[in-house]
């Protein structure tokens, strides 16, 4: 896509991704940030973009492409996809480390703050017995500041899903919104993670020792597995992506 109107395309890519540095762009599209710094010197902008684009935020392919109708195919403004009030600030009084995750005025973005939104997905995490809810279709999204979704790893590759089950507590309830990084499926001890094993979906602590991979809950009453690495065991487990944040919902 060469023309005079590359840059105005750039403008509305920027607009639709809630983001103005060439950086968060290439986050929220999922390119590298030497892509965007190519298209700009060739003032051309890839039709893959507006596809990516249109598909992550809901936005009209015609509008991103010729500035033309709404830029929501409904015609709903933006705010319809920010969280609502009461669930801003359940997100702002779980904040990590004093970082805001939703709306700063939880009616909109702060000035001068880029946001990128984040799909929630139908799936469930288990943290107890397993969970066969592996439905990816999307439900919703949430505004996270991009700086400290950037800070945590790529957005492009990050899903919210819910928890069932109290194996995880009392660090993660059951009914808390965790986030997950798709792209981190390298274990570091400790951390944790959305694992799969066979149909089922869990929500649970990594470790690997010598000749075997630690799966371990929070909770004392659920005792850990381990599994030799070289079982035919290992070929059913997969790791799905580092758990990165969670939110406890208000009672």
């Amino acid at each position: 896509m060469e023309d005079a109107s590359w840059n105005e395309i750039l403008m509305r890519l920027y607009e639709a991704t809630g983001t103005k540095t060439d950086a968060a762009l290439a986050t929220a599209l999922g390119l590298s940030h030497q892509a965007v710094y190519s298209a700009k010197s060739k003032s051309k902008i890839p039709p893959s973009w507006i596809y990516e684009a249109a598909r992550r935020y809901a936005v009209s392919a015609d509008w991103l492409f010729f500035g033309r109708g709404p830029m929501y195919p409904d015609g709903q403004a933006t705010q319809a996809t920010l969280p609502g009030p009461e669930v801003a600030r359940r997100l702002l009084a779980s904040r990590p480390q004093g970082q805001e995750v939703a709306s700063g005025n939880l009616g909109g973005p702060e000035p001068g703050c880029d946001m990128v939104l984040v799909t929630k997905v139908k799936a469930r995490l288990a943290a107890g017995g397993g969970s066969l809810e592996a439905n990816g279709e999307s439900v919703c999204r949430y505004a996270f500041r991009s700086d400290w979704l950037c800070r945590k790893g790529s957005p492009a590759q990050m899903v919210l899903m819910d928890v069932v089950g109290d194996s995880m507590a009392p660090d993660i309830q059951d009914g808390d919104m965790v986030l997950i990084d798709q792209g981190k499926t390298e274990i570091i001890p400790g951390a944790v993670y959305a694992v799969g094993v066979d149909d089922a979906v869990y929500v649970k602590r990594l470790e690997v020792l010598p000749g075997r991979l630690v799966i371990s809950s929070a909770n004392p009453a659920y005792a850990p597995i381990e599994v030799h690495r070289e079982s035919r065991d290992m070929e059913s487990i997969r790791v799905i992506g580092r758990v990165l944040w969670w939110c406890h919902e208000a009672h």
